[in-house]
């Protein structure tokens, strides 16, 4: 009888410490400060704080797009490291220049094999690590290319695209194209308000055209990443491409109707919300940022 409580009560404590060890791993897992989601093919999304970091993990080695600030960079570098048998960094891609997604980079500073992006968005990192005297922080892109890059590792063909100014003048879309996802990087905020970098050469009205020729690039399968979206939405379709688009159109089209009206600058920069394009947010203080720059684009002064 003592033999069979004691069997009883080593069982009943042993179910205990699985589910006590199971809700532990689960309250580690869900006090990390970022968010990991596989897509397909062994490419999966990192959030944390910044731009949305992609990641390949092939045998032949690790392909990262964009990469935060340094600590979220160490984080998910440690994140792979630990993973069995990980294979070596390979290729560190970045979609543009803004901090949020470059100032990572130098994390990945004596372990990847290779730093790539868009000629401009180097120069354009460059231009900003002077402006703010934070050279000795940047790993720069040591491989740059005017329209179009493409590498192979493993199974994975990577094509970049570059179809001209839009949110810089630096923006590329980073295609996995055997696993059909496509980062755009900040050419896409996903229901929110974006940045618009004019001192980086952005172009509202190309943005658009830009948009146009990726959803004429890739087809309905196509899984898209964004750089940011609200409550962090930052996978989707062509018909968020779609709804990026409107809002543009729309943009342009309700600051040049409120400059036709006589409305100074002063006056168009207190409106907070920009109207028929649905339910968007403000992150960014990005209604202001928006309307000063499509306003300067119509030719106002």
């Amino acid at each position: 009888m003592q033999r069979r409580l004691f069997l009883r009560n080593a069982s009943l404590l042993t179910g205990a410490l699985a589910v006590s060890n199971k809700s532990l791993f689960a309250k580690y897992r869900f006090d990390d400060p970022w968010k990991t989601k596989a897509l397909r093919n062994n490419i999966s999304i990192f959030n944390e704080k910044g731009g949305t970091i992609a990641y390949l993990t092939d045998k032949k080695g690790i392909v990262v797009v964009d990469a935060e600030y340094p600590e979220q960079a160490t984080h998910l570098i440690t994140l792979l490291k630990g993973q069995t048998d990980a294979p070596p960094f390979d290729t560190l891609i970045n979609t543009h220049h803004h901090s949020d997604h470059t100032a990572g980079n130098i994390a990945f500073k004596g372990i990847v094999k290779q730093v790539s992006a868009h000629e401009n968005s180097k120069a354009n990192q460059i231009k900003s690590a002077k402006t703010n005297k934070n050279e000795d922080q940047q790993l720069y892109p040591d491989v740059t290319w005017q329209d179009d890059w493409h590498y192979k590792i493993g199974h994975e063909s990577i094509r970049t695209h570059y179809f001209g100014p839009a949110h810089t003048n630096g923006d590329a879309i980073i295609h996995f194209e055997h696993a059909n996802i496509a980062h755009m990087g900040d050419l896409m905020f996903n229901h929110m308000y974006p940045f618009i970098d004019k001192t980086a050469g952005a172009s509202i009205s190309n943005w658009i055209t830009v948009l146009d020729k990726a959803m004429q690039t890739f087809n309905g399968e196509t899984v898209f990443i964004f750089g940011h979206g609200k409550n962090d939405d930052v996978t989707g379709t062509k018909e968020n491409l779609k709804g990026m688009k409107r809002y543009l159109e729309q943009l342009l089209a309700y600051t040049d109707k409120q400059m036709k009206a006589g409305k100074s600058k002063d006056d168009i920069l207190k409106i907070k919300v920009i109207p028929d394009v649905g339910d968007w947010t403000d992150v960014f203080g990005g209604v202001q940022n928006n309307l000063s720059a499509a306003y300067e684009e119509l030719g106002g002064k």
